[in-house]
């Protein structure tokens, strides 16, 4: 009891604070787990699962992924992480630690007597003038030649050279235009086998082979049809199939199925996508015709198939149009070829959309994985810093923001200043876990980088990882692409508030399974 006296600053260790200590907890918990993989000088972590089965990563949402999690409090946190991971690719520990941060400042101030709902309002105000300020100091990058696009890729990549040139290499094959469209991810044309050379090429690699080694395994100046929909001939309703005239009406169907294929082949069709099954007897005679055929292929690379190569996807239905009219929906592409060691089919020169395949290899399985891992980290930094500048990295942007908050702080009324005051100090925990993953003291570091970057007026000073003494950021280089800060920030002011403004814990009971 006296434990829960000394932590809450309770005389009475009111029990409706409870709910708030021990999600604490469980959050510290969280962040403590992927806190020590931050910065330059981060380590790496082991999972073991039950089958001795092993991944070693530093990359904070795998960590967080793939550990046993069991405490709602800290489950919120793990989605915060993979929130951050699917719309920004990168930054996972960043958001972890921000989110674990408001909420251990934010609770401090709920134990010292600042009603709770003060706390979450001042946060939020907090991290929403937080948000404004990034955006105001904020660097563009106009060109993909971009000295600090390098710099991004490099320091995103965990300082391998090799990937960080394929990511900038493939950002300037795809183009400004195609990085800047919402729906497009860099980071998903990262491919990743434990026998392949790494390289960049212009095209896509479908995780499918050709769906019969009788197919030819290469075609050159290939014409290509995408049917988002079975190769087969349309069904006939099986209470129909009972009488003579549904037997008739298959037969007649199973007619004209063949020659729309006898089409096809007419037409000189060299590759068809499909993303359903293929009829057998179609299948054999596009083999004998030397049409290459990949069925059962994921939509997602059907619809790159198409925009690579400028086809039109197509229903079943459509393929009983004259040759003239479903030209139309015909697309090209320069090259295809069936990578049976990868099996994996690369399509490439298309005249539709850009498109580029990283291809990374590695040695094993477990280094293949990591290092597919930080070349997709590498990507989708490069692609946020294209869509919304840099910003100084190393926390140094987190401790100028600290300070502009702290300003902000002494402009606000009433109680809800000591939650825009816990935003303050939950900025300083980027820098401070960077330095202390260096092997230096984080409270003698960041206070002499934010005594100078006071008297310089700068937002760039941080820590030399290598020396400890204060650097400019910019200078050495080290700088991370604002959307990514951003989004990290602005997750991590999300779920704080929401862990903060839990009041009470209640197991819910089991409800009786409905029987049919």
């Amino acid at each position: 009891m006296e434990r829960q006296k000394e932590f809450t600053g309770s005389d009475k260790g009111d029990s409706r604070l409870s709910a708030l200590q021990t999600n604490t907890s469980a959050v510290r918990a969280i962040a403590s787990a992927v806190e020590g993989t931050l910065g330059p000088k981060g380590l790496d972590t082991m999972l073991v699962d039950n089958r001795g089965e092993v991944i070693v990563t530093n990359d904070g949402v795998t960590i967080l992924d793939r550990m046993e999690v069991k405490h709602p409090a800290a489950r919120m946190l793990v989605n915060v992480a993979k929130a951050q991971q699917e719309e920004m690719g990168d930054g996972t520990t960043t958001a972890t630690l921000l989110a674990a941060a408001l909420v251990e400042e934010g609770a401090k101030q709920v134990f010292r007597g600042v009603p709770v709902a003060k706390v979450i309002a001042g946060i939020g105000k907090g991290v929403r003038f937080a948000l404004q300020k990034m955006q105001e100091i904020a660097r563009p990058i106009w060109e993909l030649d971009d000295e600090w696009l390098q710099r991004i890729a490099f320091t995103a990549g965990r300082e391998n050279e090799d990937i960080s040139e394929l990511v900038i290499e493939a950002a300037q094959m795809v183009g400004r235009e195609k990085l800047m469209e919402k729906n497009f991810k860099l980071c998903d044309c990262v491919v990743a086998h434990p026998r392949a050379e790494s390289e960049v090429f212009a095209g896509i690699l479908i995780n499918k082979g050709r769906m019969n080694l009788q197919m030819p395994a290469y075609k050159h100046d290939v014409r290509v049809l995408a049917v988002g929909d079975a190769l087969e001939p349309e069904p006939v309703d099986e209470e129909a199939l009972a009488t003579e005239a549904g037997f008739a009406r298959q037969m007649e169907l199973k007619d004209e199925f063949l020659q729309v294929i006898e089409k096809l082949i007419q037409m000189d069709i060299g590759l068809i996508v499909v993303d359903r099954g293929v009829d057998p007897v179609a299948e054999e005679m596009l083999a004998d015709a030397g049409v290459m055929v990949i069925q059962r292929v994921h939509h997602r690379d059907l619809v790159k198939v198409a925009e690579h190569t400028g086809a039109r996807i197509v229903k079943r239905s459509a393929l009983r149009k004259t040759p003239e009219e479903l030209e139309a929906a015909i697309g090209h592409c320069e090259e295809v070829e069936d990578h049976e060691p990868y099996q994996r089919i690369r399509v490439s020169g298309g005249r539709g959309k850009p498109f580029a395949t990283i291809l990374v290899g590695a040695s094993t399985e477990e280094v293949v994985g990591e290092r597919e891992r930080i070349c997709k980290d590498a990507a989708s930094a490069v692609q946020a810093a294209v869509r919304g500048g840099f910003l100084p990295g190393g926390g140094a942007a987190e401790l100028a923001l600290a300070r502009e908050v702290e300003k902000y702080r002494d402009s606000v009324q009433g109680m809800e200043r000591f939650g825009v005051a816990a935003v303050a100090e939950a900025l300083h925990r980027p820098m401070a876990q960077v330095v202390a993953n260096a092997g230096f003291n984080p409270l003698e570091k960041v206070e002499a980088v934010k005594a100078l970057q006071l008297k310089r007026q700068s937002d760039s000073l941080g820590i030399d990882c290598d020396r400890g003494n204060v650097a400019d950021m910019i200078e050495m280089g080290v700088v991370d692409p604002v959307p990514v800060k951003y989004h990290a920030l602005q997750a991590a002011g999300e779920v704080s508030t929401a862990i903060l403004r839990i009041h009470t814990i209640v197991k819910m009971r089991d409800l009786p399974e409905l029987t049919e």
